[in-house]
């Protein structure tokens, strides 16, 4: 009875859209900053929703939200109506002939914060009438859900629905700021940094290194290199990669870092330079159904000239 009222009577997606959220991301918090929205909306809207269905859809628990057992039997309805609702939105997309309206781009943070500013503004200049929305994240947005119509990102997507082109490689490299290797602390050590297999893991670690939190990307990076440490050999460690920057522009210590982003700032010198690191490859994507829609493919191609571009 309630998925039959669910059906008949909701006629807002947005109410859809956030009860899905919901159950795959397991918490308010966590949908709400997955859909860009606040804690406050997306509560209000799954009130709204139980209102129309006349049962609670969620129980609160430790460690989040749990199903009731009416919103269980609501869930596989609700995918299906997103389905639906995805499909006639791309359906209306792929028709969309003219320059005027929306594209909605996913990038990195880092990229979103020092790539993509300057090259939107060529953007703009060039094609005023298009406006942009960037969804600034390291989570892998699903362009087949129609989450966003181009993707910048940092390996090659597997699924056989998209366009790929692969704009070039961006090398990494190790960076200090100016007035940290000039500080007490660092001056103070009298081995040399080096990076080999057959390092000193607790010579290196007397050094102070910027690293992740949960993330496991560093470990596993040196770890590939022979380099067996633990989380606790970073000194500052968070998964924000813009955060991580700017702690290393402010001298915390030793980070990874984009040669041609730091080759911008003079007070940070490349340290280690005989160990070479992994490049990032760098992938633009987008739907293969939209290769008819005039605006994302004026905004796809420009993209692909500006980033092929960066070294």
């Amino acid at each position: 009875m309630a998925s039959q009222q669910f059906v008949a009577a909701q006629t807002d997606w947005n109410l859809i859209r956030a009860f899905v959220a919901v159950v795959e991301y397991g918490s308010l918090t966590n949908a709400a900053l997955q859909l860009g929205l606040s804690q406050a909306t997306l509560s209000r809207q799954i009130a709204e929703l139980e209102q129309v269905t006349g049962s609670a859809l969620f129980e609160r628990v430790a460690r989040g939200l749990k199903l009731t057992v009416a919103g269980d039997h609501l869930v596989a309805p609700a995918r299906h109506m997103m389905v639906a609702a995805r499909a006639l939105s791309m359906a209306s997309a792929s028709q969309d002939k003219g320059l005027s309206g929306t594209v909605r781009i996913t990038a990195s943070e880092i990229a979103s914060a020092y790539v993509l500013p300057p090259i939107l503004v060529k953007l703009a200049e060039l094609h005023p009438e298009i406006q942009i929305e960037l969804v600034a994240s390291n989570q892998l947005s699903n362009l087949l859900e129609r989450e966003a119509d181009i993707a910048i990102r940092l390996l090659r997507p597997t699924q056989s629905a998209l366009i790929t082109r692969h704009i070039g490689d961006w090398p990494l490299g190790m960076y200090a700021h100016s007035s940290y290797l000039n500080s007490a602390s660092f001056k103070n050590q009298k081995q040399t940094l080096t990076l080999s297999e057959d390092a000193d893991v607790t010579t290196m670690a007397e050094y102070r290194w910027i690293g992740y939190d949960q993330s496991d990307q560093l470990l596993a990076g040196f770890r590939a290199a022979g380099i067996m440490i633990q989380p606790s050999f970073f000194a500052f460690r968070c998964d924000n990669h813009l955060v991580n920057w700017q702690a290393l522009r402010a001298g915390l210590g030793i980070g990874i870092g984009l040669q041609w982003l730091a080759r911008q700032y003079p007070d940070l010198h490349r340290v280690v330079p005989e160990q070479t690191l992994p490049s990032l490859p760098v992938w633009l994507t987008s739907h293969r159904e939209l290769k008819s829609n005039q605006r994302i493919r004026t905004v796809f191609d420009f993209l692909a000239q500006e980033l092929s571009a960066i070294e």
